[in-house]
């Protein structure tokens, strides 16, 4: 959670999103809850994951008032279908999955397609798992079931993925809140993180939040 809210500050901080009326993408969506923080502000949003996510999150989007703000599709984020279409696009930790099993290259193929359905001066807003340090890729690989098929991203290959964009900015955040095994002591971690992160290297942490702009 302290993740999810760090991603949102540095996004809040950094871009204008209450402007209203702004045509947004969420990808991955699970239960919506990007697409309800966007909607929130007054934007349309499509609100996509590979199968509509629409049964999870249209009861959560309706308590809120938002059946006008969000519709529903199922988008294949390496695929997705849209040329210059939208001001903004967001996702929170997709990559991992959709290249799995050492797909490195469609890390750049899925980057490439988001950059070409913003319109001219859109952003990408985006919070990816990072490979982080050793201590974190073998913890996975021994208490996760999917550890060693997810493909985190690398901290050296940031540049090359968002090459296309004219401009990206992004930081790096978190290193024991990985090692929680319950909602509370990722937080309880967390905090820990936000008091030492200084001092750790940015490659050796596991979050890169960021935005990018066409």
């Amino acid at each position: 959670m302290l993740t999810g809210q760090k991603a949102i500050n540095y996004w809040e901080n950094n871009t204008y999103l209450d402007i209203k009326k702004l045509n947004c993408l969420e990808l991955g969506s699970r239960k919506g809850g990007l697409s309800l923080w966007l909607a929130l502000k007054g934007n349309q949003v499509i609100c996509s994951d590979l199968n509509s996510p629409e049964e999870k999150a249209k009861e959560m989007h309706n308590k809120y008032g938002l059946a006008n703000n969000i519709t529903y599709q199922s988008i294949n984020a390496a695929k997705i279908p849209f040329q210059n279409e939208f001001d903004i696009v967001v996702f929170k930790s997709i990559l991992g999955s959709i290249c799995r099993n050492g797909n490195d290259k469609l890390k750049k193929e899925v980057i490439d397609g988001i950059y070409t359905s913003l319109k001219p001066g859109g952003k990408l807003l985006f919070a990816e798992n990072l490979n982080s340090s050793f201590l974190h890729q073998f913890f996975r690989k021994k208490f996760t079931n999917w550890g060693s098929k997810w493909n985190y991203l690398t901290y050296n290959e940031t540049a090359h993925l968002f090459s296309s964009f004219s401009k990206t900015d992004y930081i790096t955040v978190g290193f024991f809140g990985a090692f929680g095994r319950s909602e509370k002591q990722r937080n309880f971690l967390g905090k820990i993180d936000q008091v030492i992160g200084k001092l750790i290297p940015k490659s050796s942490k596991y979050i890169l939040i960021g935005i990018a702009e066409k």
